[in-house]
């Protein structure tokens, strides 16, 4: 049966995104980033990956017998306060790309990014959705 052959109703239901995986070189290394300086929670090791939980959704990280391109994918996380994530990630020792910024101005909410890099230079995006007309951070 190939892609056409489907029914045009049949659909596949995506609730949410369960996992998100991310190629590192150096899984000791970049365990203590997301763990220690990004303060994710630890879950478990299952061969050359670590696991860990980011509010709904799994995150894992591990190393590959292929070379990866790093930069191939940007993370956002979303912080409820922006300023105050920035400013303990900079005592951590974490350089940022850009500091934190007003990106766009949506209808019912501003949005704000800072970017940093993890140890494998992949880039990262801190993101915040703060209220139209709430004071800028």
């Amino acid at each position: 049966m190939t892609n056409h052959d489907f029914p045009a109703t049949s659909q596949v239901l995506l609730e949410e995104i369960g996992q998100i995986a991310v190629t590192v070189s150096d899984l000791k290394r970049s365990r203590a980033f997301y763990q220690d300086v990004l303060g994710m929670r630890f879950l478990f090791d299952a061969g050359p990956m670590s696991f860990f939980q980011c509010g709904k959704v799994r995150f894992a990280i591990g190393t590959s017998d292929k070379p990866a391109s790093p930069g191939a994918t940007i993370l956002n996380f979303r912080v409820p306060d922006i300023k105050q994530a920035y400013t303990l990630l900079q005592a951590k020792g974490v350089e940022f790309a850009q500091p934190s910024h007003l990106v766009a101005r949506m209808p019912d909410h501003d949005l704000w990014l800072a970017f940093l890099r993890d140890p494998d230079a992949n880039p990262i995006a801190l993101m915040c959705e703060l209220a139209t007309g709430a004071s800028a951070p």
